[in-house]
């Protein structure tokens, strides 16, 4: 507190004004409290019963204090470490910054009004009331700026912490972690729950700059393995969200109940596995079940077109094909033809031959086989 000692050092006080200052101190302290009670209405309540005695003594100690420098028995620092904690402590009790500054402002006038009478009475010269002035306010300013470090820095911490338990809840909500967990670590971060989450996977340098856009209780990771981000959408509007989303590289999984996020998450990990080209992965539903168990699709096809495999591979490509687009358009030959721009004589051509291959084509099951085999083009 360079600026309190250096205006400090020009007044001295002497000792009969200094025990004439001390004399009314606890009063002085009084209705500086009651000053603030009546003026800052925050300060209502807070200032009553033990806590109000509490900060009764705590202003009685930092008058003294002051009475301390202005007689030159002591030096600034340990006002300033305790306006520093009250500062902090303002955040734990719900406090802004505003309220304690305008407190200050009216603890600096009352305390003044009640200082100088004193001093004066105690036949305080003209000028050293004037430097007795100088230094009061120099005091008040020091404190003022100390206490609001420390609400700066209270909630810095807290907003660290705070970003650490939703950091955390996202973690838990991919892994699939139980209800139980989800419910205790959403309470620790203070997030109410929503009724769904939709999951989107997108680079991680970008979604940051996405989360700004979404709904503000949105949770985001960006510090997932190759640079992926994740953001946890809560209720969305599917159609709202992916045009919120279109110049991004964003792949959007489907809306699940809150503590079944890592679904949502899951099909979007497995719909970005299959295309970078990808959006909303409910347009590509029947892609994404063929491709569940990528081994044992392939040994369904494998087994449920084995008599193609007979065949040279270019034949063999068109009579897939026409099965496709036959079983597509359930068995319409123009319709056919049409899909494949060729005339219906060589789709009614190829069928013969694809019937001969497989003399139970009518049968239900070999249908069901065949439409799963073919469902995706594989080259």
């Amino acid at each position: 507190m360079s600026r309190v000692t250096q205006r400090a050092s020009e007044l001295a006080l002497d000792e009969t004004t200094v025990t004439a200052l001390r004399a009314a101190l606890k009063t002085t302290a009084d209705e500086v409290v009651q000053a603030i009670i009546d003026e800052v209405p925050p300060y209502a309540n807070a200032l009553s019963g033990s806590m109000g005695g509490t900060i009764r003594r705590a202003v009685r100690t930092a008058l003294g204090h002051y009475l301390d420098l202005a007689s030159g028995n002591a030096t600034g620092g340990d006002g300033g470490d305790a306006a520093y904690e009250l500062g902090r402590g303002e955040v734990r009790d719900g406090r802004s910054m505003d309220a304690l500054l305008s407190a200050y402002r009216v603890g600096a006038r009352v305390a003044w009004r009640c200082l100088a009478a004193g001093a004066v009475s105690a036949g305080l010269p003209a000028a050293e009331v004037a430097k007795f002035a100088e230094l009061t306010f120099a005091y008040i300013d020091e404190l003022s700026a100390a206490s609001a470090a420390g609400h700066a820095d209270e909630l810095a911490a807290r907003g660290r912490a705070h970003e650490r338990h939703l950091e955390h809840l996202a973690r838990d909500l991919l892994a699939g972690a139980s209800p139980d967990v989800l419910l205790a670590s959403a309470q620790r971060a203070g997030w109410q729950p929503p009724v769904t989450l939709t999951a989107v996977l997108l680079p991680a340098a970008q979604a940051r700059p996405a989360y700004r856009a979404l709904d503000p209780s949105t949770l985001v990771l960006d510090d997932l393995p190759d640079a992926t981000g994740v953001l946890l959408v809560p209720d969305a509007h599917r159609s709202h969200l992916l045009r919120q989303l279109t110049d991004r590289t964003a792949v959007v999984g489907p809306a699940r109940p809150w503590t079944r996020a890592s679904a949502s998450y899951a099909r979007a990990v497995r719909a970005r596995s299959l295309s970078s080209d990808i959006r909303d992965t409910e347009d590509h539903l029947p892609e994404l079940v063929l491709s569940a168990d990528v081994d044992a699709f392939a040994d369904l096809r494998a087994r449920a077109l084995a008599p193609l495999r007979t065949l040279p591979v270019a034949t063999a490509r068109r009579l897939e094909e026409t099965l496709r687009a036959w079983l597509l358009h359930q068995g319409r030959r123009d319709e056919v033809a049409a899909a494949l721009f060729v005339h219906p004589q060589t789709v009614r051509y190829r069928m013969s031959q694809l019937r001969e291959l497989f003399p139970d084509l009518a049968s239900p099951h070999r249908v069901l086989e065949l439409t799963l085999a073919v469902g995706l083009r594989v080259s």
